[in-house]
This record gives C-alpha cells, structure tokens and sequence, in this order.
C-alpha cells in the first residue's frame, strides 16, 4: 500500500499548489519490496512459479537417491547432474538467440511444456520399471537443452510484466518464491513417496509444469513495462538473417559491454575462491570447529535465513549498478576472511548471516543488469552468453576449492580465497580510476579578451562569479 500523504503545512492551500496525493503503486520513489505484486500479472506468475518450483523440489529431493540405485554407482550420479548441466555451458548462446527470435509467453509456455513431458515420461518409466542408465543419461541431456532456452525465456517473460523500475523487486520476489516453494517440495516429497512411490514425485513436478504453461496466455504486462517484440519471419532479433550471425551478434555486445564483463569477473573469481558456502563451511565446521551433521544443519538454517533478508533488501533496489555488486562481493570476502579465523561455532554463526545477506542482494543486483542494461532485443542471447559463463565457473569451482582445502586447509583457503577476491576487486577498482583519468576530456579555457579585463573586475564580483 502506499504511504499516505504528508498533510499541507497550510491551513489553506492554493488552487495552484494542491495538497500532494497518495503516490500511485509503483511511483519512481516506491522501494517496497513487494511493490512487483501490485501487478495482476506479476502476482499470477509468482504464483505459478511457486508451484513450478514446489514440484521441482519434490522431484530433485528424490532424483539422486532413484539415480543411486539405478546405478549403484556415486560418479555415475554426479555424471547424471553434469549432464543435465552441460548444455548450458555449450549452448547457453544459442538457447538465448532462440528467446529473441521469438515472443517469450510463447518460448516460456513450449518449454515448459517439453519439461512437462520430460518428467511424465519418467514417471512412467519408473513406475514401470524400464529406466535403466542410458535412457536416464538421455533424459538428463534433454532436459539440460530445453533448460537453456526455458531459463532465460522464464526470465524475461516475468521482467516483462512489471516496469523496469519494478524489476528488482520482481528478482527478489522470485528468490522468495523459489525459497518457499523449495521448504514446501522438500516436503511434499516425503509426503507423495511414501504414499505412491518414487514415481509420484516426478508426476507432481509434471503437473506443475503443465500448470505453468496454461497460466502463461493468460498473463498480462503492467502499464509501462517494457515488452519484446519478435523479429520478423526470417530475421535474426534484427542481427543478421541466420541465427548463427544473431549469436555472434549477441557475444559481440556482451564483450563490448564493459559493465557486463566486469559482471562475469566478480562471479568468476567469487565462484573459484568463495560462495561454494555448502562446500567450504561444511568442511569448516565438520572439520577445525569439530562439529557435526546437526551443527553444520545450524549453519545451513541462518545461510537460508540470510538468503531470505538479502532477496527482501535487493528486492528494495531501483537500478543497481555494478559499484554496487562489487562493494557486496568485497563485503562477502571480508566477512569470508573472519568465517575462516572463527574460533567457535557461535562466532561463525554470527558471521554467516551477513555473508548470506551480501550474497543474495548482490545476486539480485546483478540479475537486475544483466536483465534491463542490454536492449530488449538482446536481452535473451545476453543471459544466454551469461548462462555459459556462470555454467562454466559453476564446474570449476568445486575442483578448484577443493584442491585448495585439500593442500592447505580449509581456514587457508577461506582466508586466501577472500583476500584474492578484495585484491582483485580492488586492483579493477584502481584500473578503473586510471583509465577514467586519462580519457577524461579537459575543458577549453576561454581566453581573456579586451572587452572583459581583469583589471576591470573588482573583488565582490568575482566572488559572486565564484
């Protein structure tokens, strides 16, 4: 609701000075985080979303353990989750040069029905007994492809519901969203399994799938949001008459762009030398702490806590820009730094909460200018281009970090890894500053002529020109 208005300081207020009214919702000084649900359209889609991702939680509680026992093997299983992965490394760019050739709600609604199918037919497989490791293989591929244009097309299609000074708040009422529907998924799982067998998990996340693609035609933007127009019949999003020329198109701009490789930097070197939080904290807190399964379930409740206040405080934001992500990422490091100096559970407890918090806003910042910084036309090969790039840091960075506890401890690493990500933020700052020196224009210095001489200026006027 918007905050009532201040009342006039006079008693009577002029024709020509009419007291102020309520702002309207979603007024340019609106930071409620929830202000994106004032939109019909946008309060259908979280809705749908929740139910998406309720359903995906319910099947991912159960795949790893069905994919275990199908293959008895744990490199197997971790085969299947790179699998499912990969596609988004390798055709991250074409699936977003897909999402520009065409309208979103249409991209959306096929791809979410394809999942749909994708999990039936898993269903029926299980329930018959048929699955078997390469048709399971075969599945996970399909589904990593279809994900490649699913995401970016998911994205831009609820963005596209609400004004661009609401995206934020949509981001982060997504990842509220995605929180819940995940605590509700997980269990729900133990719900369905344990009344209808494994089979079930994978035919409630079909339903959900189904229930999004039937809501999307029905989805209507807000006044003032900003919409995608297709291409014409043939064309490339206006790039290029194939769609390999879109592509090179799309990775031209996100190179030239030096916001967005600035971007791809702070996640790379956060992904390789922090925010593995389950990976790094769980080795703490089992290891130097001397805690257990139940500690590091303590540690994993306050990082879900935390994440939850970052999504509403970056759901506050206007048009973040990159100064800011880098401040949260340098936060993140610092705060990384004390984690790994904790001298007790209490003490790192206390410090996961804000490292959390940074890293949820800061997330929500970034979505927000890889979403709204390129042009609507290039958006969907942007977070195509953006898809590879964190798909490719997400695969490196647990070999990397693992690697680094294994040779010189997991409080080593932590410390390390959180000065090199401050040191190289801080070195880019500093290149930044410096090259923004040398190409700043000098203004000309008009010259004194006859007509004016300084002589002729007395002192109070050249203060007053002053």
């Amino acid at each position: 609701m918007s905050p009532s208005a201040s009342p006039a300081r006079s008693a009577a207020p002029s024709p020509a000075a009419p007291a102020s009214a309520p702002a309207p919702a979603g007024a340019p000084g609106d930071r409620s985080p929830w202000r994106a649900l004032r939109h019909r359209g946008m309060r259908w889609w979280a809705a749908a979303n929740f139910v998406s991702n309720a359903g995906t939680w319910t099947q991912l509680t159960v795949q790893n353990l069905l994919v275990l026992q199908i293959t008895g093997s744990a490199a197997l299983t971790g085969l299947s989750v790179s699998l499912q992965a990969a596609p988004g490394l390798l055709l991250g760019l074409a699936g977003g040069s897909l999402v520009d050739r065409f309208p979103h709600k249409v991209t959306a609604a096929v791809c979410q029905a394809l999942l749909g199918v994708v999990a039936f037919t898993t269903c029926l497989l299980v329930a018959l007994g048929l699955l078997n490791l390469p048709v399971l293989l075969a599945l996970a591929v399909v589904t990593g492809v279809v994900a490649t244009v699913d995401g970016p097309a998911c994205a831009l299609l609820g963005n596209g519901l609400v004004p661009a000074r609401d995206v934020p708040s949509a981001i982060g009422v997504g990842s509220l969203v995605h929180s819940a529907g995940r605590l509700v998924g997980a269990a729900l799982a133990g719900v369905t399994v344990a009344a209808f067998g494994t089979a079930a998990a994978y035919a409630v996340n079909g339903l959900s799938f189904l229930f999004v693609a039937c809501v999307i035609p029905f989805l209507r933007p807000a006044p003032g949001a900003e919409q995608h127009a297709a291409p014409a019949a043939g064309g490339a999003s206006g790039d290029g008459a194939e769609p390999a020329a879109g592509m090179r198109a799309g990775l031209r701009y996100f190179l030239g762009r030096r916001r967005l490789v600035a971007l791809a930097g702070l996640n790379g070197i956060s992904a390789l030398f922090g925010r593995n939080y389950s990976l790094t904290l769980v080795v703490l807190v089992t290891g130097p702490l001397a805690g257990d399964a139940a500690s590091f379930s303590a540690v994993s409740t306050v990082l879900a806590a935390g994440g939850i206040i970052g999504a509403v405080l970056g759901a506050r934001l206007r048009l973040p820009g990159v100064r800011l992500v880098a401040a949260l990422t340098v936060l993140g490091a610092l705060l990384q730094i004390l984690a790994g100096l904790s001298p007790s559970l209490a003490v790192l407890l206390v410090l996961v909460l804000p490292m959390a918090v940074a890293e949820s806003v800061g997330d929500t910042a970034q979505s927000t200018l890889l979403q709204t910084d390129p042009p609507a036309r290039m958006r969907g090969r942007v977070l195509g281009a953006w898809s590879t790039v964190r798909t490719g840091w997400g695969l490196a960075a647990p070999p990397v970090l693992g690697l680094l506890m294994e040779q010189f401890g997991v409080r080593a690493a932590l410390v390390g890894g959180g000065l090199v990500i401050a040191s190289a933020v801080g070195a880019g700052w500093l290149a930044r500053r410096r090259t923004a020196r040398r190409t700043a224009p000098v203004a000309p210095v008009a010259p004194v002529t006859a007509a004016c001489p300084v002589a002729a200026v007395s002192p109070p006027a050249v203060a007053a020109a002053a």
